[in-house]
């Protein structure tokens, strides 16, 4: 099931009414929860809801072992250990099958591997992060454990964040399970503007983009001149960025609508004057994640300089693989760590750009390693490559419809954020049924403005 299409908004009307008829009843409302974020996940493919509820009895039953004495350390190795092997299997074999497949036939020895094709479960990576993040967290003594297995249910599968984030943390999360905030006129203001901007820029200006611009010229960048892979590569930086971020402001409105507060995932990440700055303003529940539950354990900023940017080009590599597994992704990770090393390295120097030519300076470069990361496979990435790289000017000129999206896009990074508070102010003052009008009409226009067909979010795949 996916945010911008009836079926979720049907699902979601009914488990509105729901969680209002059980408020005032903490037990009742946790189980009509999870059942209904199992059907969420259940009409993907109902055969994979039996992993997501090992995974949550693998966490659930660490989490009660974990704080014994002397047991700490063998039950998270144990832990760790399922929840990685899993990831690992669903989302590695096939590459490891592909690559073992292209050694064997540059050997001559040529093998069919289709037989070990596994199928990628939907969202696999976020609730395995939150079954790891649940298990440490009691490790560390940040939070108790649950011993109703419904708890650790509700919390690893939560549908609003369980296909593409935003990872929440345990910590953050489950001290909110038993004492919800009702949504009050504030809330439901900035849930409903959630809502609203997540869908138009997922609807509109992701999907519009992807469309007209993005997937034509990387699907064929032979046939384009150096001007519209340029285009096409701002495009997708344009796109990924409203797809991502438009999924979490909805998940984020409606968790809100639901009495959960999620934080924020995204914060106009193209005005980073910085690649540090970036990655406090990307993807934020991940970048933080992989600080805190890879980079610092690693030894983080620990010890000499050159040990500090080993553990960072590590630390980055793997969260390129963590994004794909491909060659691509792998390369685009190590790239981002290698920038932040030599940006960490500028820094200790006292190199310093202005502001505003270190703005360009980190966007030109996350635009670069895009390529990369959107190209399908290492003869894409080339292609791409040396169209960008070309010089010539062939192929169907720009559409205007696609440089008001670009503006779009763009605008929404360097906008002040005094909008949207204004925004919230304002609709706070309307009455319930006057802000839920505006949530309906709001929603129905954009889905007028959409396209036919439901178009997946990019991070589906992760």
């Amino acid at each position: 099931m996916v945010f911008p299409t009836l079926e979720f908004v049907l699902f979601f009307a009914v488990v509105l009414a729901l969680n209002l008829a059980v408020d005032g009843h903490s037990g009742w409302r946790k189980a009509m929860l999870v059942a209904a974020s199992y059907v969420f996940y259940a009409a993907w493919d109902p055969r994979m809801t039996l992993l997501m509820a090992a995974m949550t009895a693998l966490a659930w039953g660490a989490g009660l072992l974990v704080r014994r004495p002397g047991w700490t350390r063998p039950v998270l190795i144990i832990a760790i250990a399922g929840f990685l092997g899993t990831l690992g299997y669903f989302k590695y074999a096939n590459f490891f099958m592909l690559s073992l497949g292209q050694l064997l036939a540059t050997l001559g020895l040529e093998r069919d591997m289709a037989w070990a094709g596994v199928v990628l479960p939907v969202g696999i990576s976020f609730y395995i992060f939150h079954g790891i993040s649940y298990v440490v967290d009691i490790a560390r003594g940040k939070v108790e454990a649950r011993r109703n297995p419904v708890d650790v249910a509700f919390y690893i599968g939560f549908f609003p964040h369980l296909v593409a984030g935003p990872i929440v943390r345990a910590a953050d999360f489950l001290p909110q399970i038993d004492r919800p905030t009702p949504p009050g006129p504030a809330l439901r203001a900035e849930a409903v503007l959630l809502i609203l901007t997540g869908l138009f820029k997922k609807m509109v200006i992701a999907n519009y983009l992807a469309v007209m611009l993005v997937d034509p010229v990387f699907a064929w960048p032979e046939g384009h001149g150096a001007a519209m892979a340029w285009a096409a590569l701002l495009g997708y930086a344009v796109q990924i960025y409203c797809d991502f971020s438009g999924y979490s402001d909805i998940a984020i409105g409606v968790a809100l609508l639901l009495g959960y507060r999620f934080k924020a995932n995204f914060n106009q990440p193209y005005r980073a004057a910085s690649l540090q700055e970036f990655w406090r303003r990307w993807h934020i529940s991940l970048s933080s994640f992989i600080r805190d539950y890879l980079y610092i354990p690693l030894g983080g900023n620990r010890g000499s300089a050159w040990r500090q940017a080993a553990v960072l080009f590590f630390t980055m590599t793997i969260a390129g693989l963590w994004h794909g597994a491909a060659w691509t992704f792998i390369l685009w990770g190590a790239l981002h760590g290698a920038g932040l090393a030599a940006e960490r390295a500028g820094r200790a120097a006292g190199l310093r750009l202005p502001r505003p030519l270190a703005i360009l300076a980190t966007f030109g470069f996350v635009l670069l390693l895009w390529l990369p990361f959107r190209a399908h496979g290492s003869a894409n990435a080339l292609a791409m490559f040396d169209a960008l790289t070309a010089g010539t000017d062939t192929g169907p000129a720009l559409a205007p419809v696609v440089l008001v999206l670009l503006a779009l896009g763009l605008l929404m990074n360097f906008l002040p954020l005094s909008w949207r508070d204004a925004t919230i102010s304002g609709t706070a003052r309307v009455p319930a049924a006057g802000q839920a009008l505006i949530l309906a009409a709001g929603t129905m226009f954009l889905f007028a403005l959409s396209q036919e067909g439901t178009a997946p979010f990019i991070y589906f795949q992760f």
